[in-house]
C-alpha cells in the first residue's frame, strides 16, 4: 500500500546523498526554522544504546501508561509504515495528521541539504510539541553525541542500555569510543542510568559522564533477583517482588529493571509498585522474539510448532537469542536469515550454532542484502549446516518435509525482513 505520506518520505529522502551523516547543524537550521519545538516538549526521557533500547522503551512506556500519563514515544526504525516512529500521547500519529506536518516542514527545508533522520527526527520535535501529552520517550537513532535527537539540552533524564559493537561503518569497532558517543546525551546535573556493560564501556561511559558533571547511577545500584514467577527488584528507595515481564528471554529482566531503575531516580512522576506491576507485563514490542505461530505462516508448520521472528542483528543480539533457546523445550530449532550486507552475519550466528538443526539463508527483498548462498557460507563457516531459499514460504515447506514433528522455527537478522513478515501476514502493529 502507496500512502501519501510516503511519496513526500521519499522526496525527503533524496535531499541528503547519505543516509547517515553525523553532524547537528543541519538539525539546529531546520528547528530554527520550525521555532524550536524540542524547547516546547513535555519532560523528556532520552535513550542510547547498542541492544534493549526498543525493549526498554516499551516498558517504560507501558509503566507510565499504568500510572494513568500520556506518553509521547519516538522509536526508529518502523516496521511496517513510517508512522510506526511517532506516537502522539499513546496513539500513533494519525496519516492524515502526518501528511500535514510532513508537507510543512518540507516547505520550510526548502529543499536544503538534510538526512531523512534529521528531518523526520525534526517533524516529531513539531508533532510532539503541538500535542498535548505529560512525558516524551525520545529514542536515539545512532551514537547519541551526534545524533539528531540530542538537541534536547535539559531532559529529565538520560539512559544507556548496553553498549556493544554495531553499526561500524559510521561508529567503528571500539567498543570504549562507541560508548563514548553513547555517553554523548549526558548532560549537567541529569541522571544517566546505565545498564550493565563491559568494562571499557562502562569506564568510557563515566569518564564521558563526569567531564559534564551528570548523575551516573551504574547497575550496581540496583539489585534483581530471578525468582519462580518473576523477579525481586531492589535499590535505596527499596524492594519490590514483580511479576516476569511480558516481552519474552531471560535478558528482558534486565530491560525491565533498568526503565524501573530510570523511573525510580526521577522526581517528577511518581510511579508505584502496582502500576510498575502492570507495565512490565502489558508492554509491546514487535519483532524482538515475537510469537508469530498463530499466522498463516506458522499454521504451515507441523501441529504444535513455534514461530518466532526476532530483528536482532549483531553478535549480542545472537547471544540473547541463544540464551532464550537454551532455556526452551529441546525441539529442532530452525533458522530462517536474512541479514544487510554490513552486518556481522557470522558473529551473529555462532552462538547460535550448537542449538541450530539448519538454517536457511535468503535475501531481503529490496534492500542491500546479502544473498542467500552468502548467508550459507558464512553458517557453515561457524558449523551450522545451511541451505539457500528463495523465500520464508520456501524454506517453511523445507522445514516441514524434513521434520514430521514439532519444530521451533526463528526468522531473524533484519528489521527489514521482519517488517515484510508482519506485513504479509496482516499482524497489525498497535
Amino acid at each position: 500500500m502507496i500512502r501519501k505520506s510516503d511519496k513526500v518520505l521519499e522526496r525527503l529522502f533524496k535531499l541528503h546523498p547519505k543516509i547517515i551523516d553525523l553532524s547537528l547543524d543541519r538539525m539546529e537550521r531546520i528547528l530554527n526554522r520550525l521555532g524550536h519545538p524540542e524547547r516546547k516538549l513535555p519532560p523528556v526521557i532520552h535513550v542510547a544504546g547498542t541492544n534493549g533500547k526498543g525493549s526498554t522503551t516499551a516498558y517504560l512506556r507501558a509503566i507510565l501508561e499504568a500510572a494513568g500519563l500520556k506518553v509521547h514515544v519516538y522509536t526508529s526504525p518502523h516496521l511496517v509504515k513510517f508512522a510506526e516512529r511517532i506516537r502522539l500521547a499513546g496513539k500513533l500519529i494519525n496519516e492524515d495528521h502526518l501528511l500535514q506536518i510532513l508537507e510543512e516542514c518540507e516547505k520550510i527545508n526548502g529543499g536544503e541539504p538534510i538526512t531523512y533522520f534529521e528531518i523526520t527526527t525534526a517533524i516529531a520535535f513539531k508533532a510532539f510539541a503541538e500535542t498535548p501529552a505529560d512525558v516524551v520517550l525520545l529514542e536515539v537513532g545512532l551514537g547519541g553525541r551526534l545524533d539528531a535527537t540530542n538537541m534536547v539540552d535539559q531532559p529529565l533524564s538520560t539512559v544507556i542500555t548496553p553498549v556493544s559493537v554495531d553499526h561500524e561503518q559510521f561508529l567503528g569497532s571500539d567498543q570504549g569510543g562507541i560508548a563514548r558517543e553513547k555517553a554523548g546525551i549526558a548532560k549537567e546535573n541529569i541522571p544517566l542510568i546505565i545498564a550493565p556493560q563491559v568494562p571499557e564501556a562502562l569506564n568510557a561511559i563515566l569518564d564521558t559522564a563526569k567531564q559534564v558533571k551528570a548523575q551516573s547511577i551504574t547497575a550496581d545500584q540496583w539489585h534483581i533477583r530471578e525468582t519462580a514467577d518473576g523477579f525481586d527488584y531492589r535499590d535505596k528507595f527499596g524492594e519490590m517482588a514483580l511479576p516476569r515481564p511480558n516481552l519474552k528471554g531471560p535478558h528482558q529482566i534486565n530491560n525491565a529493571a533498568l526503565a524501573i531503575a530510570c523511573l525510580r531516580h526521577q522526581h517528577v512522576f511518581k510511579i508505584s509498585e502496582s502500576q510498575i506491576s502492570k507495565g512490565i507485563t502489558s508492554a509491546l514490542w514487535p519483532a524482538r522474539m515475537q510469537d508469530i505461530s498463530q499466522t498463516a505462516l506458522g499454521q504451515e508448520l507441523p501441529e504444535g510448532s513455534s514461530l518466532w521472528l526476532d530483528g536482532g542483528h549483531n553478535p549480542a543480539a545472537g547471544r540473547i537469542l541463544a540464551g532464550f533457546f537454551k532455556e526452551q523445550n529441546h525441539r529442532p530449532l530452525y533458522l530462517i536469515c536474512g541479514m544487510m550486507k554490513n552486518k556481522d552475519t557470522a558473529g551473529f550466528l555462532e552462538p547460535l550454532s550448537p542449538l541450530v538443526e539448519k538454517c536457511f539463508g535468503l535475501k531481503v527483498e529490496g534492500e542491500d542484502s546479502h544473498a542467500g548462498t552468502d548467508i550459507v557460507r558464512m553458517a557453515q563457516s561457524v558449523h551450522i549446516k545451511a541451505a539457500a531459499c528463495t523465500d520464508v514460504n520456501q524454506a517453511i515447506r523445507e522445514i516441514t518435509e524434513l521434520e514430521n514433528k514439532a519444530v521451533q522455527v526463528l526468522i531473524c537478522g533484519s528489521l527489514y525482513l521482519s517488517g515484510q513478515i508482519l506485513a504479509r501476514n496482516a499482524v497489525e502493529i498497535l
